[in-house]
């Protein structure tokens, strides 16, 4: 890990808090925009259940985004990095097998709730509009929020560090805003501060018209916090803690001061203070401010999907190290390690906000599908977090009633969420079932790949390949000829690559090398090491590279031999004569291995589902060459075929003529 990374997680500094207000607390930042508008509905307004409401609110941000997330969830970093794959990939080491599906199961329901975040607050903020033009028509509103999301997407290929120079000072921005409207507000009626007292919270759900399931409304003001933790490596732990502090102020003065105003406005209904599209939000700013209001809160609305977008494609990134998700192209826009971007996933979540907009139209109508994917995730995080705190002996005493207090929060949230299956809930699950379905396909097939492969020892084959690179009689196939391997052991080869090298037809090559690549745990390292199998004929090449590092095999390749001439380990020149003379260096040959399924297999029906499904997602992912960063001018793909079950003797019978 490089020092300046380092210090990014380590130091504090006004840039760096600034520019977590702009990537990570977009989406919670931009929770005031729906909740009290979704808490309210169309009922008449009651000082009770507006007490009770922020009181929810407050406990909600209290319990759930402050101690869960901010004060633990954050000490749980895989190498500065955050996220529930970060947090499975700590985890992982108890050896507990089933620990993979929360992880699955939660990542993918973040996911899914990338696809909704974007279009739910930027419509909310749109619909701002008709403060001031009541006539606005539906399809006008859809248009503009459409050509919103688009631009948004096709900033992201350059990368965060662009997108927070404007995104930093514009949250700050944002946040003096609503602690300001807020404050002004409370001035007026003070007396809202008691709602503090958990009681109303408690008191709220026997009086609020959807009684039990007004958590559902609730639970929208702390969807942002498992960006927050997938975001950590964007910005550092130190950097979000503190900046949460000045964050939580001011949603809390916001959502108190909307309780003043409406405590004020007892007994009218949001449509009649603010016609059809009512929101407190709004109706709390003087009538000379709502421009400026509408437009910093449309801003502030497109950079909470900011966060989401950032946090989708740590989230897959990390998946495809995880051996989650097929491999896929990755640009890294900027020299700020961590800031990543992926072109296949941006467009998925941009035509998925686009499907989602169109479906629902209104904002109102999305507030219903929200939340139900996140507090799945949430949950998942919970179980987790759970077996990470037993790996650091964590006191029972203490956790035992935490992860006790927490499952029994989210499962609440969760039931008062199941409602909202029905309303539109079932958009977000779809997506998360398909997603899930990916991962677990793509998962087992790598698993069952593994055990079908054969491995054998190195050394029994040595004496073979010296004799082959000397052997004139068979035309030379290259100078250097480079398999990639998986196998982890140095003294060991999948028996595939020896049947390519002696049996598909003899390849004869001067020098053979074998380049294993192994991904560590950690984000950022570049290591490799040489083992000499035999001198001038066989090397083999294994990289260590941090999960985070691009995977460019030509370049590194090409730099390991170039240490190994000039420490004198290696000659490569080319061994033809009249090239040999001119110090000419020999041609290198890379050869990749793609499988496919053999028609001689005896399948298992749900090997055939898993094996049939995972052909086709490979052939729409990233070719071999391509994610190890090959040149495809000296590249030779050779097909393999993949037998699983050999099928026994078939049972021929010879006819004999007399």
């Amino acid at each position: 890990m490089s020092a300046a990374h380092k210090n990014l997680h380590s130091k504090l500094s006004i840039g760096g808090l600034l520019i977590t207000l702009g990537i990570i607390y977009g989406d919670i930042g931009t929770s005031p925009l729906y909740v009290m508008k979704a808490i309210l509905g169309e009922y008449a307004i009651n000082s009770d259940i507006v007490l009770g409401g922020i009181s929810c609110v407050f406990w909600t941000l209290t319990l759930q985004t402050t101690i869960k997330y901010v004060l633990i969830t954050l000490s749980a970093d895989n190498h500065g990095e955050g996220g529930i794959f970060a947090l499975y990939a700590l985890v992982k080491k108890t050896k507990i097998q089933w620990l993979i599906v929360p992880a699955i199961i939660g990542g993918s329901a973040l996911l899914a709730d990338g696809i909704i975040t974007p279009p739910i607050s930027i419509s909310s903020a749109v619909e701002g509009i008709r403060a001031f033009y009541p006539t606005m028509e539906t399809e006008t509103i859809i248009s503009i929020v459409i050509a919103i999301l688009f631009i948004l997407f096709t900033i992201q290929q350059f990368g965060t560090k662009l997108v927070g120079k404007f995104f930093a000072p514009m949250m700050l921005i944002w946040f003096a805003m609503l602690g300001t409207l807020g404050a002004i507000q409370i001035f007026h009626y003070p007396e809202v501060i008691k709602a503090v007292n958990p009681y109303y919270a408690y008191h709220l759900l026997s009086i609020h018209p959807d009684g039990f399931f007004v958590l559902g409304f609730v639970f929208l003001c702390t969807t942002g916090a498992e960006a927050l933790y997938s975001d950590m490596g964007h910005c550092g732990r130190k950097n979000i803690r503190i900046s949460w502090i000045f964050v939580k102020a001011t949603l809390v003065l916001n959502y108190f001061g909307q309780a003043a105003y409406l405590i004020h406005h007892e007994g009218s209904t949001l449509q009649q203070l603010g016609g059809e599209n009512g929101n407190p939000f709004y109706l709390i700013m003087p009538h000379w401010f709502l421009p400026f209001g509408i437009v910093v809160a449309t801003l502030a609305a497109v950079i909470a999907s900011q966060a989401l977008i950032s946090g989708s494609f740590t989230l897959i990134n990390e998946a495809m190290r995880l051996n989650f998700w097929p491999k896929v192209k990755i640009k890294y826009p900027t020299e700020v390690k961590g800031q990543l971007y992926i072109p296949s996933i941006n467009w998925l979540l941009f035509f998925g906000c686009v499907g989602i907009v169109l479906h629902f139209e209104k904002s109102g109508n999305m507030e219903h599908a929200y939340g139900l994917a996140i507090i799945l995730c949430m949950i998942m995080t919970t179980i987790l977090l759970n077996y990470y705190l037993i790996m650091k002996r964590v006191k029972l005493y203490f956790m035992v009633p935490l992860i006790t207090i927490y499952l029994l929060i989210e499962f609440s949230f969760l039931f008062a969420n199941i409602t909202k299956f029905a309303e539109g809930g079932y958009v977000t699950l779809i997506i998360a079932i398909l997603l899930i379905s990916i991962m677990t396909i793509w998962y087992l097939a790598k698993k069952i790949n593994k055990s079908y492969t054969k491995i054998i020892k190195i050394d029994d084959y040595k004496k073979v390949l010296v004799e082959l690179s000397k052997d004139l009689s068979i035309p030379k196939y290259a100078t250097h000829l480079v398999y990639m391997t998986n196998a982890n052991r140095v003294d060991e080869l999948e028996e595939k690559v020896i049947y390519s090298i002696l049996q598909k037809r003899p390849k004869r090559a001067d020098i053979y090398w074998f380049v294993h690549v192994n991904i560590l745990t950690e984000p950022y390292k570049t290591e490799y090491k040489v083992t000499e199998i035999a001198r001038d004929d066989i090397y083999r090449i294994d990289f260590n590279l941090g999960f985070r590092e691009p995977t460019k095999i030509n370049l590194m390749f090409r730099e390991v031999i170039r240490d190994m001439v000039k420490r004198g380990e290696v000659d490569i020149t080319s061994r033809y004569e009249s090239l040999n003379k001119n110090n000419i260096i020999g041609d290198f040959k890379f050869v990749l291995s793609e499988k496919f399924l053999s028609n001689d297999n005896d399948l298992r029906w749900h090997e055939n589902i898993i094996m049939n499904s995972y052909f086709f997602i490979k052939k729409l992912s990233l070719s071999e060459e391509r994610a190890f960063g090959l040149d495809s001018s000296s590249v030779k793909i050779e097909k393999f075929p993949m037998v699983l079950h050999a099928p026994e003797n078939i049972g021929l019978t010879r006819i004999i003529k007399n």
